[in-house]
């Protein structure tokens, strides 16, 4: 099924791009197949070659030659793919290049321009023995096609894999209207580029700096995929009033117009893309540096910062619709004696199990936090007193059929918003009182069965 879609692809896009075969019949400055072959290698591996294979293969077999010439063109556009497809897998990441700017010049250079020499010197070699072509005419040929396949790796191969990667669209309503925005801008400044419509007398005037602000703006607004959407969007309409012989790029030949559009569209493209990529590595280092700084390193749970953070949101969220909250801490009993007895690596797994046990019983809504040392918090939103003694009455159960070694137990208090207090302070006051008072009992009910235990030991 993929073979026979690659096939199919194959010869739609390439008799359109044949269809701009100015210098020779089987040579474009226009050739998206190259960017569906790549990604298609990419994408689902080697093993559908055929279908690359037979695509080109009708497309050169009804240009232009003869089946020989169509088998060496076939060839050499066959193995420009899979020389493309190894490079980009072994320097440049894969099918996930785009995933940083280094790996995404790595693309451009490995696909781009090293691996469409191949279908260019065979392509060529091809029609010189086949007797269609002279090599007085090697340059405009190879060139074009050189550059035509170079064009249609970094254009159209990046848009395929982005949107086969991440097919899901997740904008929210003010996020689609800036797409719209977006699309609206850029095709008012792609009118007056290569259509010049507000300039009747003069045709040709180098506008083509008019378009980078909105691909600088798609770079760093949204990700790689939306930035290689724009650039395949605006390379379409560059090629379309460029052939109508508007635009800086209508100079010249048909071709030459073609090849000075195909290299300025090129770099354009690459940039992008790799804007887009260093904006998605600045927002991911962001992101991790902003969670370091609010989550605890040992047990992951959030730290005493985040905890603050909540609590002053619950504050302000109880006030405006006058429903309650509950804080809960909980205090890991006797780990200064599994420290000594065990280890202070089994004393940091000790706490590790409590987190795990917090992170599991709590809610989504429920936020679980490490108060400092062995201490624990849970801030747990709309709740009652009576709903946060049975919360934590059921996790410090859940803490003591824990089967691991030592055995675990925990103390706990609570308090709730506004019954115990009216600040972050003063409910965790409250809650640490309710916890002590709790350890006081526990260690008066310990001293009394302590001389019966002696005694049975008699």
């Amino acid at each position: 099924m993929v073979i026979a879609a690659l096939a199919a692809a194959y010869v739609v896009s390439g008799k359109l791009g044949l269809r701009l075969a100015f210098v020779h019949p089987s040579s474009t400055a226009v050739w998206p197949p190259t960017g569906i072959v790549l990604a298609a290698f990419l994408l689902f591996g080697f093993r559908i070659w055929p279908g690359a294979f037979l695509g080109a293969f009708l497309v050169n077999l009804t240009t232009a030659g003869t089946v020989w010439t169509s088998l060496g063109i076939d060839t050499g556009n066959t193995l420009e793919g899979l020389v493309g497809a190894y490079l980009v897998l072994r320097f440049a990441n894969g099918k996930k290049c785009f995933e940083s700017a280094q790996n995404t010049f790595k693309f451009a250079i490995y696909a781009g321009l090293l691996s469409t020499m191949v279908a260019a010197t065979v392509g060529f070699g091809s029609l010189w023995m086949g007797g269609f072509a002279s090599l007085s005419e090697i340059r405009p040929i190879w060139l074009t096609w050189w550059l035509g396949d170079g064009v249609g790796d970094v254009v159209v191969a990046p848009f395929l894999i982005l949107w086969f990667l991440h097919p899901r669209i997740r904008w929210g309503w003010a996020q689609l209207a800036e797409v719209f925005a977006l699309i609206a801008c850029l095709t008012f400044v792609s009118e007056i580029v290569f259509d010049q419509f507000s300039f009747a007398a003069a045709r040709n005037y180098p506008l083509e700096y008019l378009c980078i602000p909105f691909l600088i703006w798609a770079a760093f607004r949204f990700t790689q995929r939306e930035a290689a959407t724009v650039t395949l969007l605006l390379s379409a309409a560059a090629i379309w009033g460029t052939l109508q012989g508007f635009g800086p790029f209508a100079v010249g030949t048909e071709n030459e117009s073609l090849m000075l559009l195909q290299s300025f569209m090129g770099i354009v493209a690459v940039m992008t893309i790799a804007l887009a990529a260093l904006s998605a590595e600045r927002k991911s280092i962001e992101q991790r540096a902003l969670n370091l700084a609010v989550t605890d390193p040992l047990t992951g749970l959030a730290n005493y910062r985040k905890l603050a953070d909540t609590l002053d949101l619950e504050i302000k969220r109880s006030q405006r619709s006058g429903r309650p909250f509950a804080i809960l801490l909980f205090d890991l009993n006797h780990l200064k004696q599994i420290n000594d007895t065990h280890g202070h690596l089994v004393g940091s797994r000790a706490l590790c199990r409590l987190a795990d046990t917090l992170r599991v019983d709590c809610r989504s809504i429920d936020m679980a936090a490490r108060y400092g040392g062995d201490e624990f918090a849970v801030v747990i939103p709309e709740a009652r007193k009576e709903d946060a003694r049975q919360v934590a009455v059921r996790i410090c159960n859940r803490i003591a059929e824990d089967s691991e070694s030592p055995a675990l137990s925990a103390s706990v208090g609570l308090s709730v918003y506004p019954e115990d207090g009216e600040t972050m302070d003063a409910l965790l006051a409250a809650a640490d009182r309710a916890l002590y008072q709790m350890k006081r009992q526990s260690w008066q009910e310990s001293a009394q069965r302590q001389p019966q235990d002696t005694d049975t030991n008699r």
